[in-house]
C-alpha cells in the first residue's frame, strides 16, 4: 500500500509584494488562493495577513478569522498563522511572551486554530548576496520564555506546535521543551533549508540527512516535512519521501521574484508526490495520523 504524503503551501510570507509580486496579501485572495491550493492537494495553509492601509504584515485577529473561516468554508484543510516576526524591518524585538502570543490566543480561544508557529531557537537570517538596499538582514528572536508560553497554550487549547527547524539547535530545544510541557500535542518539525540566506543548510541530501537522523534521536516518530525560505528543495525531494517526510511549498519558501504563483507550486508538488507512487493526503487523514503519535 502507497505511503500518504502531506503537503502544506505556505501562501505568503513577511516578504511584501516587492519581493514576492504574485503572493496574496489581501484577505479575499488569500482565501481565493488557499482553496485553489486546497483543491491541488494541499492538506495545510500557512498565512500571513497584511494591513489594507499599510500593505505591511500585521497580526490582526479578525483578518485572520475572516482568511481561516473564509478558506474552511469551502475546503477541510489546516489554516494556520504565523506570529509577529520578532527582529524583522519595524517589528518589536523585546516582546513579552503573553504579547507575541495575544493573537493566537485570542484564535485558539475563538476555536479557530488547529496549529501555530512556536519556533525553538533565535538565529541570523542574512541575504548571502548584499549587493543590493533591498537585501534582507536581522536577528530572527524567539526567547526560551516565548518558546515556553507558547508549548503551554499549545497544552491549554490543544493545538499542534508547528516548529520550523532553522538550525540543528531549535530541534534539540524543541524537542526537550515539548516534552517538558504536560499536555502538549507532539510537534511538527519543518526542516528549513535555504540557498540564498545564511541560516542552516542549503537544500543538499547530506544535510536532510543530518536532520533525520537527529529526529530520530531526540523525538522520533514524528512528522515531518522540508521547507525553507529562499529555496528550491527539489535536489532532496526523492530523499524526503523516501524517508518518511512530507512536502511544504509556495511562495513564502520561493525565491523572491518567482514567477510560478502557488498554485503552480502545489501542482507541481502534487505531481512529484504521485510520480513517485505516493498519495496525497487530506486534512482528516493528517489529523488522524497526528492522534495516534
Amino acid at each position: 500500500m502507497s505511503r500518504t504524503v502531506f503537503i502544506e503551501a505556505a501562501l505568503n510570507g513577511p516578504w511584501s509584494q516587492s519581493r514576492q509580486p504574485l503572493m496574496p496579501v489581501t484577505t479575499s485572495d488569500l482565501i481565493t488562493d488557499g482553496i485553489n491550493c486546497a483543491k491541488a492537494g494541499a492538506s495545510i495553509i500557512h498565512i500571513h495577513v497584511y494591513d489594507p492601509n499599510t500593505g505591511k504584515q500585521f497580526e490582526d485577529f479578525d483578518a485572520y478569522r475572516t482568511v481561516i473561516e473564509g478558506i474552511r468554508q469551502h475546503q477541510d484543510v489546516v489554516v494556520y498563522p504565523t506570529l509577529p516576526l520578532s527582529g524583522f524591518a519595524n517589528t518589536d524585538q523585546s516582546f513579552t511572551p503573553d504579547a507575541r502570543f495575544e493573537t493566537v490566543e485570542k484564535l485558539a480561544k475563538a476555536g479557530l486554530l488547529e496549529w501555530s508557529v512556536i519556533d525553538p531557537g533565535t538565529t541570523q537570517i542574512s541575504a548571502l548576496n548584499t549587493t543590493t538596499d533591498n537585501e534582507i538582514q536581522f536577528l530572527y528572536i524567539n526567547s526560551e520564555a516565548e518558546i515556553r508560553y507558547g508549548l503551554q497554550l499549545a497544552s491549554q487549547y490543544n493545538f499542534v506546535p508547528s516548529f520550523a527547524i532553522y538550525e540543528p539547535g531549535f530541534l534539540r530545544l524543541g524537542a526537550m521543551l515539548s516534552k517538558e510541557t504536560r499536555g502538549c500535542p507532539k510537534p511538527i518539525y519543518r526542516f528549513m533549508f535555504s540557498d540564498r540566506f545564511s541560516f542552516g543548510f542549503p537544500a543538499e541530501e547530506i544535510y536532510l540527512l543530518a536532520y533525520i537522523h537527529l529526529l530520530k534521536q531526540t523525538d522520533p516518530n514524528s512528522l515531518w516535512m522540508i521547507a525553507g525560505l529562499q529555496v528550491n528543495t527539489e535536489n532532496i525531494i526523492s530523499s524526503c519521501l523516501a524517508a518518511g517526510g512530507h512536502i511544504r511549498t509556495g511562495l513564502e519558501d520561493a525565491y523572491f521574484q518567482s514567477e510560478i504563483d502557488n498554485l503552480e507550486l502545489v501542482k507541481q508538488a502534487a505531481q512529484n508526490i504521485h510520480n513517485q507512487g505516493y498519495e496525497i493526503g487530506t486534512a482528516p487523514q493528517l489529523r488522524q495520523h497526528l492522534s495516534c503519535l
